[in-house]
C-alpha cells in the first residue's frame, strides 16, 4: 500500500507538469519504478529525477519517460522498437500500451538486469536484443513506432527504413549545443520532422560492451 501511494503521487506530480492522456497515466500506474532503480537509490525511486545506474548510464526521469511515451502517439499501436533499453523502465511502460515491444541494448550487463526485471514482472510482450541499436532489428521490421533512449547527432537511414509508413520515430537530437526531443513522421516514404522541446539524455555510442 505504501508503494502504491508513492507511485500514485509520482504520477500525479508528472500530470501537474505535463498533462497525461488517460492511457499513458494508466501505464505508469501499472509499472513500479522502484524495481528499475539500483539498490542505493531505491529511496528516490518515486522522485521526478534521473538516477544513476552502473556502466555510466542513467534511468531517465519519469517525467521525461512520460513525455517521450505520449509524444509517440501510441493508441492502437501494435509494435514499437526502442534503441537503448538501459534499466528497462521505458520498455516496461511501452509494454502496457503496445502489443509488442522490441528493445535493444549495447551494454550486456544492463540488458541482463533488464531481462530479469521483465521476467519478474511477467512482461512477456517485451523482446530483447544485445546489439548496437543503431542497426535496428531488421527481422521484425517494420515498426509502427521507434524510440531512441539516448541522444544522437542524426538518425541512421536503416532505422527510417525499418519504420513503417505512417509511423513515428522520436529521438533526442543534438542541435546547436542542446538536446532536442524531435519527432519524425514517415508518410509515403518521405520523412518530415518537428522539434518539440529540450531534454537531457546520455549519448548514443557505437558498438557493444560486455
Amino acid at each position: 500500500m505504501v508503494k502504491k501511494f508513492h507511485l500514485e503521487r509520482m504520477v500525479e506530480e508528472i500530470g501537474n507538469k505535463f498533462p497525461l492522456e488517460s492511457y499513458v497515466k494508466s501505464a505508469f500506474l501499472k509499472v513500479d519504478r522502484e524495481v528499475f532503480v539500483t539498490s542505493g537509490f531505491k529511496h528516490l525511486a518515486y522522485k521526478l529525477d534521473a538516477l544513476p545506474m552502473h556502466s555510466e548510464q542513467w534511468i531517465s526521469s519519469p517525467l521525461t519517460v512520460a513525455k517521450m511515451t505520449q509524444h509517440l502517439e501510441l493508441k492502437g499501436v501494435d509494435s514499437a522498437l526502442e534503441v537503448g533499453c538501459g534499466s528497462g523502465y521505458q520498455a516496461a511502460i511501452l509494454s502496457k500500451i503496445v502489443r509488442r515491444v522490441f528493445t535493444i541494448e549495447r551494454i550486456e550487463p544492463l540488458l541482463r538486469e533488464a531481462k530479469e526485471r521483465f521476467k519478474t514482472l511477467e512482461m512477456d510482450n517485451i523482446f530483447t536484443r544485445y546489439d548496437d541499436g543503431q542497426r535496428g532489428w531488421k527481422e521484425y521490421a517494420p515498426y509502427e513506432r521507434i524510440i531512441f533512449s539516448a541522444t544522437t547527432d542524426n538518425i541512421p537511414e536503416t532505422l527510417f527504413e525499418q519504420l513503417a509508413d505512417g509511423g513515428i520515430l522520436i529521438a533526442p537530437i543534438n542541435q546547436d549545443g542542446l538536446q532536442i526531443i524531435t519527432r519524425y513522421y514517415k508518410k509515403s516514404g518521405r520523412i518530415t520532422s518537428e522539434a518539440i522541446e529540450p531534454c537531457l539524455f546520455v549519448p548514443m555510442l557505437s558498438g557493444t560492451k560486455r
